[in-house]
């Protein structure tokens, strides 16, 4: 796994910011660029879901950070500093352009749509909505796990078995590869004018677990490694990240 950093193409400010898993670009990420709207839109599909690095000990589920489980996806992801979150979210399946669709409801209200396309940004394919909550009078977080297949490509005897979980004090966990983008326009050009704080989890294992909480309306627990290094914050913004992440889900008003 890889996100490059190319030089910009002639003529333009900023580099091509993709996700690429073996060797193959898989999402066009937001551009290198604090003021230019989150974005990840699948280019193409791996031909596995789950890298399945450390399958047995994800089912029992994590109680805590483990450094063996830390040092096995060390060896899959881009060489770069973490920080590792372990939290319990409860997923939901949306679609482009539904109601619960953030790049056609809260984007299109601070950023308005793709003057190019004369539309909203398009992620093209369903993703998961985990979590949101106010950091400021004008900060909101928004969270989003987005898995490396579409869910429809899931093994759906995999995704009932979890479905039927009846529930443990240790919920089976799902690993991400997470980037967090503080984002905000240049101008207000939007009808709600404010800084986004865009945490996006890139499943790396877990698609069965996680399409099975959505479906049952329960949690699943994510091993969050957020790439400080290719994210768009700052340590400070991190900090202040998990601090946001302890209060009780919230939309913006």
């Amino acid at each position: 796994m890889a996100v490059p950093t190319p030089k910009p193409p002639p003529g333009t400010a900023f580099p091509p910011r993709r996700l690429n898993l073996r060797g193959v670009p898989v999402f066009e990420l937001g551009l290198w660029c604090g003021t230019c709207p989150a974005l990840f839109q699948r280019l193409s599909a791996p031909e596995a879901a789950d890298l399945e690095a450390s399958n047995e000990r994800l089912n029992a589920g994590l109680g805590a950070i483990e450094d063996d489980v830390l040092e096995t996806y060390g060896g899959v992801l881009p060489q770069s500093l973490y920080t590792a979150l372990l939290v319990d979210v409860t997923p939901q399946l949306v679609t482009p352009g539904s109601a619960g669709d953030y790049f056609s409801h809260e984007q299109v209200a601070t950023w308005g749509v793709d003057p190019v396309l004369g539309s909203p940004e398009n992620p093209g394919g369903p993703y998961y909505r985990t979590f949101e909550a106010p950091i400021g009078r004008d900060q909101h977080l928004y969270e989003f796990m987005v898995p490396m297949v579409p869910p429809d490509w899931n093994d759906r005897r995999r995704v009932a078995a979890y479905a039927e979980w009846a529930g443990t004090t240790t919920p089976p966990t799902a690993v991400a590869y997470s980037l967090l983008d503080v984002i905000q326009p240049a101008m207000d050009v939007g009808d709600d004018y404010y800084e986004h704080w865009v945490l996006t989890h890139f499943l790396l294992d877990g698609h069965h677990k996680v399409q099975a909480a959505a479906t049952a309306g329960r949690p699943v627990r994510l091993l969050s490694l957020v790439d400080e290094r290719i994210s768009i914050a700052s340590s400070d913004d991190l900090a202040i990240l998990i601090e946001a992440r302890s209060k009780p889900r919230e939309a913006r008003p």
